[in-house]
Order: C-alpha cells, then structure tokens, then sequence
C-alpha cells in the first residue's frame, strides 16, 4: 500500500505550518542575533587587536611624515613635536655616522617611555633588530618597576635597565631577539631606518603607549547584555506589530476565498494595505466574477440540455401513448414524428460527443485538399425542403471555384452549423446569405442573417454551448443548438481565422477564412492532434 492509501487507517494529521507572526519573529530574531554575533566579535573580542592596529598604522604615518623632514634639524625637530603631542606618541630620531647615533629631535611626553628610559645597549638592541629586518621593526614590551622584558631567541625572557642616557652612543651588533607582547603596562615601537636629504642614515624611534582594555572590555560586556534583552525584545514587538499589519488583509482575503469556494460568487476581496495584496485582490475578484460567470453558464447548459432532451422524449411518449390507446392513429404521420423526434435525439447526443472530443483534443484532422465551392453546394441542398415549403431565402454568391487543404468532413460540420444558426435567427424575410471571397491566397466564407442582431458586448460570449442572446432558450428550428461550439472548437483545430460582425436590428455575419491550395498538388494528409 502506497503512503497515500489510507483506507481503514488513522487520518493523517495535516501538518501545521508557521504563521506569519512567527515567521517574522524567527527571522527577526535571526538578524538580531546576527547583529549580536557581529558586535561581540568586533566590539569585545577584537578590540585588542583593532586598538593595536589602529596605533601601529598610526605611527607608521608619523614616520612617513617625518622621512620628509630629515636633513633639515629646526623642521625635523618641529615635525616630532607636533605628531608627539597629536598622537600621545613619544618619539626619538637619531642621525648615525659610523659606529655613533647623536639625537637630531625628541619628544618626551609619557613617564612610562621606553625609548627614553633604558639604556644604551637596548636601543642599540633595537637598532639591529630593525636593520636585520630590512629597516623596520614593530613589536610590543612590558614595561615594570624594574625594568623591561623581552624574549630571546632560546625563549628565555631578558631584562634590561631603565635608566636614562644621552648623547653619543655605541651602536655594537646587539642581541637578536623579538620583544614579548603583554596585557599589562605594554607599550608599542616603532623603529624605522631612513635616510635623509642630507645623504646620511636616521634611526626613527617611537613609543606608544598601549591604554590596557580589560576594564573597557568589562564595560562592553555589560552593556552587550542589556543590548542583547533591548534588541531581542524590540524584535518581537515589531514582529508582532508587522505580522498583524501584514497578515489583516490576507487573513481577509481567506475567509472572503472560504466563502467564494462555498458557492458565494458575490464575494468581494478587499485587500487595502500593500500593492501586493491590492493586486492578489484584484485577481481575486476577476476569478470569482469569471466562476460566477462559469456557473451560471453551467446551469443554463444543464437545464438547456434538459429542455432539448425532455422535449423529443416528451413528444415521442405522448405519440407513442395516443398509437397505443386510439384506434386508428397508427398513421404514417404519426410513426414520422416519432422517427424525426429520435433523429433529433440522436443529432444532439452526436454534437454531444464531436463537441468533447474536440474539447478534449481526441477528434483527428484528416486533411486532404477537395473543392470547397462544391462543397458548400452540396450543403445548400439540404435546405430545398425550406426553400420551398417554409418560403426561406437561402443563397450562395460565389464568383469561382476555390480549393482548401483541410478536413472536409470537419469543414462541411461548420458551414452545416453556420447555416443552420443564420436560418434560426433570420428575420421576417426569412433571407440567408452565403457569400465565397477569395483574396491574398485565402478564402473567406461569410453566412449572413437579417435578423435582431446582437449587441457588441455580447460578442466574445456567443461562441459558448448554449448561449442565448436573449437569456430565454427556445428549440431550435434547425440543429441543436451546439452549432456555434462546435465550429469553434473545428476551426481552431484547424488554426484558422473566424468571427462575427453584428448590427443590432439588421442581422449577423459569421465568417471564417482557409488559406487556398493549388489543385495542381498532390494532396497532402496531415494528422492533426
């Protein structure tokens, strides 16, 4: 048994799918908590790394601005000061010549520097570490009561001496080693090797102090929390209040789509509030007025059908019923209206089944190319009996005898039909035009009335089964009145052009149009779907 075999079993239960309100909720909740992410990330747990590197790019500047002034003492010594105090940056620049570094500018701004506040061998430390790293080095030391550490390259830590020097000093080969990064009383170095328009070497030393964030980071800590309760709690009220301004006239427009599919094809759907939901209204609406439209079509069929089928059935009961009961009505007259009774039974169970099989795309084209003026004669007499008897004007006007490649048995159907409608509605004079043009390569037939008319908004409906200008069904007088659908549905199998041009209060015209074919080629058959 298949999952969708449930014969005897418990129902499945239909499963509940979230609500606008929640939806929102969840995706609001998701960006919030995004957000969240993001500011933990960036604002707590890299800050560290973005205040250094804001400090590094600092310095960096500095001693690009001051590469531009050396060679020239007054303004070097200007330049160190301002970026100095611009930037809480204590800076030292030295001009070396040979084995000694003399002070060229100087900038003392903070207690804790190291730069001016150790001795000779570290400076001279750093020196060769910027000089063995091809003129530049950057690094972080900790900086104690005691002096500053570092490690080496056997990743013991070293120590050096605070105390300040000045003047002239050694430049020796120095240790090789890189400073050790700390959280506690660190500070920044810049050290820069230049050379200036003097044509001698500059050594650039800078200080920075780096501010410890562990009570900033606390701060921050806190403030995410409260942050985290505020934006998650805005998120579902806004949630809520966007949910219901958005789910209002959708949820109108299910209960306005509830009653519509309960038969309530007045139904109006009103969906104010968003372009969106304006237009799904407006679609709405189309769709219940053209079921609207669809149903009543429906019922005039099933009761049209009805008339036509218990009308004969009527007739040949009560026929067969005085036959049976009166002597001497057994009468030839009798038997045929019995018999003219069934055929017209059997002619309507015929248009029946041709008018479905063409609706469900089942009825074959069996094209073949055959005289379509010929044909049109043919049909012509079926109607003598009119002509003579009933005083009906019927006829054709065609200047020369046209071929079509088409089906003919299908083709001969719609001229059948089209007369037999114009012969239903002609006027008082009882006069039916059948009129052949030939222009372009194409043939039009037109079958022309002289009767009411019709009105032009009811046009596009008459194609429809059983549609009745006037809203008042009458037996035909020829055919059974599933003419006008069933040439529809043939010539639209055929792909050709129709229509119907109409004048209230002077008659109709339909038309249709065949492209021509050459007598001359072989015939074609072609199958249609």
């Amino acid at each position: 048994m298949t999952s969708s075999d449930n014969i005897g079993g418990t129902p499945k239960k239909e499963k509940r799918n979230l609500g606008i309100q929640w939806r929102l909720l969840a995706y609001l909740s998701a960006f919030v908590l995004f957000i969240l992410v993001a500011l933990w990330v960036f604002q707590i747990h890299l800050l560290h790394w973005f205040y250094e590197n804001i400090k590094n790019q600092e310095m960096k500047r500095t001693a690009t601005a001051i590469e531009t002034v050396l060679g020239d003492d007054a303004r070097t010594e200007e330049t160190v000061y301002r970026y100095a105090v611009d930037h809480s940056t204590c800076i030292q620049v030295f001009r070396v010549d040979g084995t000694l570094a003399r002070v060229v500018a100087s900038a003392d701004i903070s207690s804790d520097c190291i730069i001016h506040h150790v001795t000779s061998e570290y400076l001279t430390a750093l020196y060769s570490y910027a000089e063995q790293n091809g003129g530049l080095y950057t690094g972080k030391v900790r900086f104690h009561s005691d002096g500053i550490a570092w490690t080496d390259e056997s990743g013991r830590e070293q120590t050096a001496d605070t105390s300040a020097e000045s003047g002239a000093r050694p430049l020796p080969g120095g240790k090789r080693g890189s400073i050790a990064p700390s959280d506690e009383d660190v500070s920044a170095l810049y050290v820069r090797i230049l050379n200036g328009t003097d044509g001698k070497r500059y050594v650039v030393m800078l200080d920075a102090e780096l501010t410890p964030m562990s009570a900033t980071v606390s701060t921050l800590r806190t403030q995410f929390l409260w942050i985290a309760i505020a934006l998650l709690g805005g998120a579902m009220v806004v949630a809520y209040l966007m949910s219901r301004r958005v789910s209002r006239p959708l949820v109108r427009m299910n209960e306005s789509a509830r009653a519509l599919a309960r038969g309530e094809y007045d139904t109006v759907f009103s969906g104010q509030g968003y372009r969106e939901t304006r237009e799904l209204a407006q679609t709405l609406n189309y769709a219940a007025e053209e079921l609207s439209k669809t149903d009543r079509l429906q019922k005039e069929l099933i009761a049209n059908i009805s008339h036509d089928l218990r009308t004969p059935l009527t007739m040949i009961r009560g026929y067969g019923e005085v036959m049976r009961d009166l002597p001497g009505e057994n009468t030839p007259e009798n038997v045929q209206v019995i018999i003219d009774e069934t055929d017209r039974l059997s002619e309507l169970g015929s248009d029946m089944l041709d008018l479905s099989r063409l609706q469900a795309g089942t009825r074959i084209l069996e094209s073949e190319v055959f005289d379509l003026t010929e044909t049109v004669r043919a049909v012509m007499a079926r109607y003598e009996k009119l002509k003579h008897h009933d005083g009906y004007d019927i006829r054709f006007l065609a200047e020369e005898t046209v071929y079509v490649c088409a089906d003919r048995t299908m083709i001969l159907q719609v001229v059948y039909n089209l007369i037999n409608n114009a012969i239903n509605y002609a006027g008082e004079d009882r006069r039916v035009d059948v009129c052949q043009y030939v222009k372009d390569g194409y043939v039009r037939l037109a079958v022309r009335d002289f009767g009411a008319g019709i009105e032009e908004a009811e046009l596009p409906l008459i194609w429809d089964r059983y549609y009745k200008v006037d809203r008042v069904h009458r037996r035909a007088m020829i055919g059974t009145g599933l003419g006008l659908s069933i040439a529809k549905g043939v010539l639209e199998k055929h792909g050709a052009s129709y229509g119907v041009r109409s004048t209230p209060g002077m008659g109709s015209e339909f038309w249709f149009e065949l492209p021509t074919a050459d007598l001359a080629v072989e015939p074609t058959e072609i199958k249609g779907e």
